[in-house]
């Protein structure tokens, strides 16, 4: 048995919610094994070292020098074997228009001639105002070329890429868009459906399984390095979920607890759409918190609909500049696969941006679920003061993912939705006061990852991005600082049954913490550093 007394620091052991929610520290944290056995003063733990170093004779002391000491962090939504090939991806952000976007993708592919595709992330519409095609991207390379939006709901290729993945000919998928030119040829965007269906499956096909076993190791290096000691995979497909078993394989000791959410793609067939389901419900019968409580399946996922910047999102009313578009499932197709779910007893996790999915999401959630499922509903960018009260009443998790809300790329909102319906968005305060519980994600890759840069948009409603902004998005809808840490910690492993494990520093738990330099104010998280990541009584990392 080892074990350790960290003394001298903040330890957080206990957070109150509510915007005024106050903090608890205590000096010191004893941990036998990588569980936690006691939280108290130094003096008070003193007697129960004395005893341990009896019993073992092995006992450590580390000093944490006064530093803050934070349950780990929990991602609440992300996706794994996409961040992973994120992080090999040119990054576009920093581009304004077209002429940016190629400039870069041309250096990188002089810079990287023997890479088989050259992947890119980070385009915005708003960069391409007039629109983009294939003929583009033709004259930088003769390699395939993928270009992702920053939200992940669309992609644009060129020739090569349209021929590797076989779309001449090929119809629009279910729930999807492969746009066309006037011929009717595809031009070189896919979009929602398109996306899930044919893109991503693609991609994932032709990488190795080492690649994207060498993509999920980074993804978990990139992650222990911002605070992460969990997370919610929340678009598993048969490709990660065989990597990520054979990575647990090679790496069974891989710092990283995982809950994923087997993601239900449209299908025009009804058979197809329910044999993913049966898939689905399969697995949480092999890889569930009783036989495998680190790397599990909770549920399905199923995405109703778009985003607001791609005018894709379901709204009630149409959008300023074009007509709504009508959900990615219909109700016809969708309430089989939440019925079926809901009786097999596995979570389900709808993605729903616009007020028309929200509200579609909620009824369905409230007619097949039962109490006490946290069952949950995901990004709720645009909620009404309906559906927000109901997320409560009905005991459903809100998913949020406040890097979404910065200021900085919110700008086109008011022309594509009007003034009025942009002080509806991201109603956070709404959804903790009707009492539905809080998980904190970042939807990495499609956002940064940073916990505190993500609880620093929630708490202030500025910008992380560009922190010298004065910008802010409806204040009034801000959280508070201790139960945006509570949310992106505790809130999330509650979301998925994790809370008796982990989420939290209390006595019995695991001992998954992060040691940081902060303060604890709002306007102050952006200068937070993380020191320490800890996981099951290991040090994982250190700056």
């Amino acid at each position: 048995m080892t074990t350790i007394l960290f003394h001298n620091g903040h330890i957080l052991a206990k957070a109150e919610v509510g915007l005024n929610g106050k903090p608890t520290f205590a000096d010191s944290m004893l941990v036998t094994d990588g569980v936690i056995q006691a939280i108290g003063s130094r003096q008070e733990l003193e007697g129960l070292k004395q005893a341990q170093q009896s019993a073992t004779g092995i006992i450590e002391t580390r000093d944490l020098q006064g530093r803050t000491v934070l349950p780990g962090f929990i991602d609440g939504h992300m996706h794994l074997l996409l961040l992973g090939q994120a992080l090999r991806k040119v990054g576009l952000e920093h581009c304004k228009s077209l002429n940016d976007i190629l400039t870069t993708l041309r250096t990188y592919a002089r810079e990287n001639p023997h890479v088989p595709r050259i992947l890119a992330k980070g385009w915005m519409h708003s960069m391409t105002p007039d629109g983009v095609d294939a003929s583009m991207l033709d004259g930088i390379d003769s390699r395939p070329i993928y270009v992702d939006t920053k939200d992940l709901h669309s992609c644009w290729t060129n020739h090569a890429g349209l021929a590797e993945m076989g779309i001449e000919g090929m119809p629009d998928p279910a729930g999807g868009i492969i746009q066309r030119d006037e011929n009717g040829k595809p031009s070189g965007v896919l979009s929602e459906g398109a996306v899930l269906s044919v893109v991503w499956p693609h991609l994932a096909k032709v990488a190795s399984m080492q690649e994207r076993i060498d993509c999920m190791l980074a993804a978990f290096e990139a992650y222990s390095a911002s605070g992460y000691t969990g997370l919610v995979e929340m678009a598993m497909d048969e490709h990660a979920w065989d990597a990520l078993l054979e990575l647990k394989k090679r790496h069974p000791d891989a710092a990283m607890r995982i809950v994923a959410y087997w993601l239900i793609k449209p299908a025009d067939d009804e058979a197809e759409r329910m044999r993913q389901v049966e898939q689905a419900i399969e697995l949480t019968g092999q890889f569930n918190k009783q036989t495998s409580p680190d790397l599990r399946i909770a549920g399905i996922k199923v995405i109703c609909d778009g985003i607001i910047d791609a005018c894709t999102s379901y709204l009630s009313e149409p959008y300023a500049v074009a007509p709504s578009p009508p959900p990615i499932w219909t109700r016809e197709h969708l309430d089989p696969v939440v019925k079926r779910a809901a009786e097999a007893g596995v979570q389900i996790a709808l993605h729903a941006i616009g007020d028309a999915a929200i509200t579609m999401a909620v009824d369905l959630l409230e007619q097949y679920t039962k109490p006490g499922g946290r069952h949950r509903i995901e990004h709720l960018e645009l909620a009404s003061p309906a559906d927000a009260k109901r997320l409560g009443e009905l005991g459903l998790t809100a998913s949020i993912q406040p890097v979404h809300a910065d200021p900085a790329i919110l700008r086109a909102w008011p022309r594509l939705i009007g003034e009025h319906r942009c002080e509806r968005a991201f109603a956070y305060r709404e959804f903790a006061d009707s009492g539905a519980l809080m998980a904190l994600g970042s939807d990495a890759p499609t956002a940064p990852w940073n916990p505190l840069h993500n609880i620093y948009v929630a708490t202030t409603r500025r910008s992380a991005r560009e922190p010298e902004s004065d910008e802010v998005v409806n204040a009034h809808f801000r959280l508070g600082v201790c139960e945006s840490v509570v949310a992106g910690t505790e809130g999330a492993a509650a979301s998925v049954f994790q809370d008796d494990r982990v989420g939290s520093l209390a006595v019995g738990k695991m001992a998954d913490f992060v040691v940081v330099d902060m303060e604890w104010e709002a306007e102050s998280l952006l200068k937070s550093e993380m020191k320490e990541t800890w996981f099951g009584g290991k040090k994982v990392w250190s700056a």
